[in-house]
């Protein structure tokens, strides 16, 4: 029975290995060979391929992801907006980077939605301008009376303002004398005018009669002499 035999790794081959299992900690790749870069990047996502493309500087790496570019747009825009891309190029006779492809389309995509969420703002305000325009609004003056008067006639906003006036005064007068020490204070008045009463006629001489005056009060007329 024959064994096959296994062929074994060479360090290249652990190192990529390595390499792709670890291609989320990788950064600047400036010094890695594009032989091997062509083997490790394409294991990359779009977050981990943008940052190495970042973070590597002083060199083009277009040559190998420039094609993973690709892919990753016709993934996110769609195959219709690759091929019109595509078409684009060929009539203008001009060349872009994927990546610049693809960093222009997201930023045109971000203006077409603030545009858009610009003018939904603005719908939404016209329609609340609209809404309050409508609505019933309280005013704070008081319109003039069509019936006009006298103020002294009694009518309009003076004669009732007037009359509540006084009635407040009237009811708050009968709520002062129906009170304690009012009624208190008129007691102790006529008690002190009774005794005033009872003492001056207990003052009177005796024997002067009303009515009557006595006879010293009236003058004697004198005697006539006959002759």
């Amino acid at each position: 029975m024959l064994r096959t035999k296994r062929k074994v790794p060479s360090l290249v081959d652990l190192c990529v290995s390595l390499a792709v299992e670890n291609v989320k900690y990788l950064g600047d790749v400036g010094e890695t060979d594009l032989h091997l870069l062509d083997r490790i990047l394409p294991h990359c996502t779009l977050d981990q391929l943008m940052h190495i493309e970042k973070s590597t500087v002083g060199r083009d790496l277009s040559s190998v992801t420039d094609k993973l570019w690709k892919t990753f747009y016709e993934k996110q825009f769609g195959e219709r907006s690759t091929d019109l891309v595509i078409q684009r190029m060929r009539q203008k006779k001009v060349s872009f980077r994927w990546l610049q492809l693809y960093e222009a389309k997201l930023k045109e995509m971000a203006e077409a939605e603030n545009k858009l969420a610009a003018r939904i703002r603005q719908l939404y305000k016209k329609e609340d301008d609209r809404k309050q325009s409508r609505q019933v609004r309280l005013c704070s003056k008081v319109p003039p009376s069509s019936n006009k008067r006298s103020f002294c006639g009694g009518s309009g906003p003076g004669y009732n303002l007037s009359n509540g006036k006084s009635n407040l005064m009237k009811k708050a007068k009968m709520d002062f004398l129906k009170s304690r020490e009012v009624q208190n204070i008129a007691a102790m008045k006529k008690n002190a005018l009774q005794r005033n009463s009872s003492s001056s006629s207990m003052m009177k001489p005796p024997g002067s009669f009303p009515g009557k005056t006595s006879a010293s009060s009236n003058p004697m007329k004198p005697l006539e002499r006959r002759f």
